[in-house]
């Protein structure tokens, strides 16, 4: 894929994020995926870059699609 794939992905994983945290800061729960979704956000913006290999981006990939599968499971 080129590289403005990426930069999109990783653009539109910041704002997604960054407003899934939002929403838990707005319900005033404070849980532990208000600080996962903040984590998150930060680690994917797209302005300072964290340089992991493949492999554990992958790993941090599939971890996060698990934890969101997880908080839509919840929230029901």
């Amino acid at each position: 894929m080129p590289y403005g794939y990426y930069q999109f992905v990783r653009f539109a994983s910041m704002i997604t994020f960054g407003f899934l945290a939002y929403k838990e800061y707005e319900a005033k729960e404070k849980s532990t995926f208000f600080f996962i979704w903040i984590i998150s956000a930060i680690l994917f913006n797209p302005i300072i870059k964290f340089s992991f290999g493949r492999t554990i981006w992958n790993i941090i990939d599939v971890v996060l699609a698990l934890t969101l599968l997880i908080s839509l499971k919840s929230k029901k």
